[in-house]
């Protein structure tokens, strides 16, 4: 009788001592002085073994048995998501499986600087292996209408132009789709579209999609806020009296549409047939041109009235007004012919 409980509480003992080595163990980093980040990639329907053996490799893990123990003690066989992650040698193996089974994965700050197009974004992911140009510019605008309810009131052939906020966004390594960087940014646009802001252009008679429009060409033609604001007081007042706009951002958007990546207008592209070209048809264009700031939508909102009917933009990036055809005239031989 003696003997049989010598030998349980022996075998309790060793069970109490294996279960501390093992507590200790999925607790005890590779090397708690090494907070250098390493990359990390865990692929899709790679099991937790397979994990570990590459953990150890990295020697982000001192012991693979501590990472599958830690593994099984989270109840994490199946809840390891894969996805490219950044560890270090200070992170203890419970940590790194916490961080699997959450889907912490390495995330990337990415800037949209105002003013880009929508194929300069997918250009731009494209160059960073995330997805093809075509894979975000093709994405049909009603595809997010359902959650997205500034969308709906946009004609039914309009794209996303315009509609992609400018900002610097977060996005997960391996997780740079064209459709979560698009429903990212488009989540962004709401969120600065203040509710007095969507009152304004109600109580003004314009909907959401004319104000972004008219906030694109202030963008690509003005700098400041205030010049955008005077620039916008002009070009809806030239709309309210069947003027047309000749904005020269609009022609460049439509000769870039056609291959032609002009920095300066001639006359003879003022002639192209393009409803893009506000030199030759009244109104605004069909679309955005280009995904405007908060400073350019808050000018097509809110413009500035004056005696000004013509506005120049010169090669130093000042903006010139004008109330008369001849004081402009005047200025663009100044400021745009070239010596």
């Amino acid at each position: 009788m003696r003997t049989r409980i010598l030998v349980i509480l022996i075998s309790g003992l060793v069970v109490i001592g294996a279960l501390g080595i093992v507590i200790s163990g999925i607790n005890l980093p590779a090397d708690s002085a090494d907070n250098q980040k390493k990359p990390f990639s865990v692929r899709g329907g790679e099991g937790f073994f397979e994990i570990a053996a590459n953990l150890e490799k990295e020697r982000l893990i001192k012991n693979r048995l501590f990472f599958e123990a830690a593994v099984i003690f989270l109840n994490g066989v199946k809840r390891l998501q894969a996805g490219d992650y950044e560890l270090n040698p200070s992170l203890s193996p419970l940590q790194i499986v916490e961080k699997m089974i959450k889907g912490e994965t390495a995330a990337e700050n990415i800037t949209i600087p105002e003013g880009w197009t929508i194929k300069d974004i997918a250009w731009f992911f494209e160059n960073k292996g995330a997805f093809q140009t075509e894979e975000l510019y093709e994405l049909p605008l009603k595809k997010f209408s359902d959650k997205f309810g500034f969308l709906r009131e946009a004609p039914k052939n309009a794209g996303l132009e315009g509609y992609l906020f400018p900002d610097t966004y977060q996005f997960k390594r391996g997780e740079m789709t064209a459709e979560i960087v698009a429903e990212t940014m488009l989540e962004n646009f709401g969120k600065k579209m203040a509710p007095e802001m969507k009152t304004e252009i109600k109580k003004q008679g314009k909907t959401i999609f004319e104000i972004i429009t008219m906030a694109s060409l202030l963008e690509k033609e003005v700098k400041t806020l205030e010049e955008k604001k005077l620039a916008s007081g002009i070009l809806w007042k030239r709309l309210g009296v069947g003027m047309r706009l000749q904005v020269d951002a609009t022609l460049l958007y439509a000769l870039a549409g056609q291959g032609q990546n002009s920095k300066q207008i001639t006359f003879e592209q003022t002639q192209i047939d393009s409803l893009y070209n506000t030199y030759k048809y009244a109104g605004l264009p069909p679309g955005p041109i280009a995904n405007p700031g908060l400073d350019s939508i808050v000018a097509a909102i809110y413009p500035t009235d004056s005696l000004y009917w013509y506005y120049l933009s010169t090669p130093a990036g000042q903006t010139l007004f004008s109330q008369t055809l001849e004081q402009h005239n005047i200025k663009k031989v100044k400021y745009l012919t070239s010596p």
